[in-house]
């Protein structure tokens, strides 16, 4: 049975959480929505609030997993970004990163983490 793309995103966010979670970064939030964009994830790394893209490929046919986020997602991620630290009234720096993770026959997951990876 396959897996549709939803079901693949949230394995990918799991996957994100627990290796976010090990290097000491505190969730705040899993796809947090605001009018029809998302944020997959929302950390907190000491005294930076740090929203997270996740992306995962089970192959490399459609390229390098952080290749994926386009300007206009990026645009989509800032919006809101900014209706959320309006809401937790965020008076800190803020981060934008991306997880890239790839399945590796022999390695299970290649995860790369991308701080600062946009704006």
């Amino acid at each position: 049975m396959t897996r549709n793309t939803t079901q693949k995103g949230r394995q990918g966010e799991e996957i994100a959480i627990r290796y976010l979670t090990q290097k000491g970064y505190v969730v705040k939030a899993q796809n947090y929505r605001f009018k029809r964009f998302e944020i997959d994830i929302i950390t907190q790394n000491q005294e930076i609030l740090v929203f997270v893209e996740v992306k995962f490929h089970e192959n490399s046919g459609f390229g390098l997993p952080e290749e994926s986020v386009s300007t206009a997602q990026q645009a989509q991620i800032l919006e809101a970004a900014e209706q959320y630290i309006w809401e937790i009234n965020w008076q800190n720096d803020i981060r934008f990163d991306i997880i890239a993770i790839q399945t590796s026959v022999n390695d299970g997951f290649k995860i790369q983490h991308f701080e600062d990876a946009f704006y």
